[in-house]
C-alpha cells in the first residue's frame, strides 16, 4: 500500500534535497509547495503568499489522496512546522486509511547557517529557483517553527 512522507524542518533544513532523494529511492512522486508556487508567481506574490501556500497545501493534501489511491508514494516537500499542522495531516490521512509518515530532518545552528548562506548566493547568482532567505523570513519562521515532539516522529535525519 502506498504512503505519504511528510518532511518537517526548518526552512532550508535540506527538505527539498531529502525529498529528491527520497523520491529516486522509492520512485515515488513530490509535492513541492516551494515549487509550485515559485512557478506560478516567481517571487512576486507579495502580500498573498501566505494566501497561495495555504491553497497550494489545500490542493496537495487532495491530490496526494488520488496518487496514493493509484499506488504510488507521495512526498510532501514543506515544513509541518507547526504542531496543529502536523496533527491536521496525521488525522486528514488518518481518516482516509492512508499511512502517513513524518520524516524530521534536524539540523545544527552551523550547518544551518552554511546552508542559508550557500541557497542565498545560488539565488542572487539565479542557478536555482529558490527563496531568498533574509532576516526577515527568518525572523518569521523562528516564531512558528514548533520542534516535533518525538511521538510526532517516524523518522529522523541528521
Amino acid at each position: 500500500m502506498a504512503k505519504v512522507i511528510m518532511t518537517c524542518g526548518r526552512i532550508c533544513s535540506g527538505k527539498s534535497i531529502y525529498a529528491e532523494k527520497l523520491r529516486c529511492e522509492m520512485n515515488a512522486v513530490v509535492l513541492s509547495v516551494d515549487e509550485l508556487t515559485l512557478a506560478l508567481f516567481n517571487n512576486e506574490a507579495g502580500e498573498m503568499h501566505d494566501t497561495y501556500v495555504e491553497r497550494a497545501e489545500r490542493y496537495f493534501f487532495e491530490k496526494s489522496v488520488q496518487i496514493v489511491q493509484a499506488g504510488i508514494d507521495v512526498i510532501l516537500d514543506w515544513g509541518f512546522w507547526t504542531k496543529a499542522e502536523r496533527k491536521y495531516a496525521k488525522e486528514f490521512f488518518g481518516s482516509r486509511n492512508i499511512k502517513s509518515e513524518l520524516h524530521y530532518i534536524r539540523i545544527d545552528d552551523a550547518l544551518w547557517k552554511e546552508r542559508i548562506t550557500c541557497r542565498n548566493s545560488l539565488v542572487k547568482a539565479g542557478k536555482i529557483s529558490a527563496y531568498y532567505v533574509d532576516e526577515e523570513l527568518l525572523r518569521k519562521f523562528a516564531l512558528i517553527f514548533e520542534e516535533p515532539e518525538e511521538y510526532e516522529i517516524n523518522k529522523i535525519i541528521s
